[in-house]
C-alpha cells in the first residue's frame, strides 16, 4: 500500500502558520454554527419579528463602527498574539452564556443583543490584529498562499459546517446549539497560545516623538485615503457590503417563512452553496495571476448581481436548485475578492502601519453592514422580503463601477510596498491639509 506523505513545500514547513491556520479552522467550524444557530434562536424559541432579526445583525456590527479605528492604533502599539488570545476566550465566554440562560427558561432577545455586541468588539480587536499578524508570521511572498489556506479553512467550514448545524440545532435545538462554538473558540485560543515565534515588539517611540490616539489615527487614515486604490477597494467593498447586507439581515426570515424550509434544508443548501468558496479558495491566486488583480476585482465584482437574483426569486415550489446556484456563484466570487484584495494591502503597507491600515479598511467596509442590515429589515417589512433583496442584488452588482474608474483596473501584478514615512509628531500631523478634523467617511464609503 502507498502512504500518503504530507505536503512538504511552502507553509506547509512553518510549523507557527500550521497552529494558526488550525486555530481559524477551529473558529470557522464553530461560527457556522453560529451564524445559524443565533438567528433560529430568534426566529424560533423568541418568535422574534424580522425588523428584530436584522436588528440583531445590525447589533452584532455595531461595534465595527465604534470601535475598529481605535482598536488599530492599539493594535499597533501592542504585541498581537495576546490579543488574539484575549479576543477567542473573550467570544467564548458570551457565547457559552446563551445555552446557560436557555437552560435557566431566562433566554432573551435583549441578551442575544448583549452577546452580539460583546462578541462584535472581540471579533473587532481580533480582526485587526489577525490580518496584521500574518505579514508577521510569514515572508511577504507568502502571503497569497497564506491567506489562500486560510480560506480554504473558512470554504470548508462553510460547507460542512451549515449542514451539521442544522442537524446540531434539530436534535439539540437552536440555543445549545451555540455552546459548539464556545467550544470552538477555547480550542482557537489554545493553539494561538502555543505559537512560538517571537513577535518583535512595537519600537518605543522616543519622548519627544510620542503622539496621541487621534494622531496616530489619522496617520493610519492618511495612508488609506491618500492611496486611489485603497480607496477605491473601500469604495467597492463597503458598497458591496451595504446593499449585500439588506439580503443577509433576512435571508433566515425569508428561507423559513418565505419558501418554508426546515433548519435541515437550510443547512444542507447553505453547505452545498459553500462548494464555490471552497473553489476559489484553491484556484483565486491562478485566476489572479492569469487576469491580474484589477481585472479580476471588476470580474467577480459583476457577478454578485445575478448571483444574487438566483436567491431572490428562487420559486417557492422548488427553491433548492436557485439557492444552491446563486450560493456556489456568491461564494466563489467573494472568496476570489476577499484574497485578491486583503492580499494587495498586507503586501504594500509598511509593518508599524499594518494595524491602522486593516482598522482604517474594516471601519469603512464593515461600518456599512449594521446600516445595512437596519435598512433591509426595515425595506423587509415596508415592501416584502424579495423586493428587498432584489434592491440588494441591483445596488451590490454595481459596487464594481468603484475600482472601474481608478489606477487599479490597469493593476496586474503585486506592486511592491509603499515606502514608509516618518512617524509624524503631534504639529506635523495637525497641519497636514485636511486632517486637523475629523474626515468625512461618509464621502468616500458612498
Amino acid at each position: 500500500m502507498r502512504r500518503v506523505s504530507w505536503p512538504t513545500g511552502g507553509l506547509w514547513r512553518h510549523p507557527d502558520f500550521l497552529k494558526l491556520w488550525s486555530a481559524e479552522t477551529v473558529s470557522q467550524f464553530g461560527t457556522q454554527v453560529s451564524l445559524l444557530a443565533i438567528p433560529l434562536t430568534a426566529v424560533i424559541v423568541l418568535d422574534a419579528t424580522a425588523f428584530e432579526v436584522a436588528a440583531l445583525g445590525t447589533v452584532e456590527f455595531l461595534p465595527f463602527i465604534l470601535f475598529t479605528l481605535p482598536a488599530g492604533v492599539w493594535v499597533d502599539r501592542l504585541p498581537r498574539r495576546p490579543i488574539l488570545i484575549i479576543g477567542d476566550f473573550g467570544r467564548a465566554a458570551l457565547l457559552a452564556s446563551v445555552p446557560v440562560t436557555y437552560l435557566t427558561g431566562h433566554l432573551t432577545l435583549p441578551q442575544l443583543y448583549a452577546v452580539g455586541f460583546g462578541t462584535g468588539i472581540c471579533t473587532v480587536f481580533f480582526d485587526v490584529a489577525y490580518q496584521s499578524y500574518l505579514p508577521a508570521l510569514v515572508e511577504r511572498e507568502q502571503l497569497i498562499e497564506g491567506n489562500s489556506k486560510l480560506e480554504i479553512s473558512r470554504s470548508t467550514a462553510q460547507i460542512a459546517g451549515p449542514g451539521f448545524a442544522g442537524l446540531l440545532v434539530q436534535a439539540f435545538t437552536a440555543p445549545y446549539a451555540v455552546l459548539v462554538d464556545a467550544l470552538s473558540f477555547v480550542g482557537s485560543g489554545s493553539f494561538i497560545f502555543g505559537i512560538r515565534k517571537y513577535e518583535e515588539p512595537p519600537a518605543a517611540p522616543a519622548p519627544e516623538q510620542k503622539t496621541s490616539l487621534w494622531t496616530e489615527l489619522k496617520e493610519g487614515l492618511r495612508f488609506v485615503l491618500s492611496n486611489p486604490n485603497l480607496r477605491a477597494q473601500a469604495g467597492c467593498t463597503s458598497t458591496s457590503n451595504f446593499f449585500f447586507q439588506l439580503v443577509f439581515a433576512i435571508i433566515v426570515v425569508y428561507l423559513v417563512r418565505g419558501l418554508g424550509l426546515s433548519p435541515g434544508v437550510i443547512g444542507l443548501v447553505l453547505s452545498l452553496s459553500s462548494v464555490g468558496s471552497l473553489i476559489a479558495a484553491f484556484t483565486s491566486k491562478r485566476i489572479s495571476d492569469r487576469f491580474g488583480i484589477g481585472p479580476t476585482t471588476i470580474g467577480v465584482c459583476v457577478i454578485q448581481g445575478p448571483a444574487t437574483l438566483l436567491i431572490a426569486f428562487a420559486p417557492k415550489s422548488f427553491p433548492v436548485p436557485f439557492l444552491v446556484a446563486g450560493g456556489l456563484l456568491l461564494g466563489f466570487v467573494v472568496v476570489v475578492y476577499n484574497i485578491t484584495q486583503v492580499s494587495y494591502r498586507q503586501a504594500i503597507c509598511p509593518p508599524r502601519l499594518q494595524g491602522r491600515m486593516n482598522s482604517v479598511m474594516r471601519f469603512i467596509v464593515w461600518g456599512t453592514i449594521p446600516l445595512g442590515s437596519l435598512t433591509g429589515g426595515a425595506l423587509a417589512t415596508w415592501i416584502g422580503l424579495r423586493e428587498t433583496m432584489l434592491i440588494g442584488a441591483i445596488g451590490g452588482g454595481a459596487s464594481f463601477l468603484w475600482i472601474l474608474f481608478s489606477p487599479q483596473r490597469h493593476l496586474r501584478e503585486m506592486p511592491e510596498p509603499v515606502e514608509d514615512e516618518p512617524v509624524p509628531t503631534e504639529l506635523g500631523a495637525a497641519a497636514l491639509p485636511g486632517f486637523a478634523d475629523p474626515l468625512p467617511l461618509a464621502d468616500d464609503a458612498a
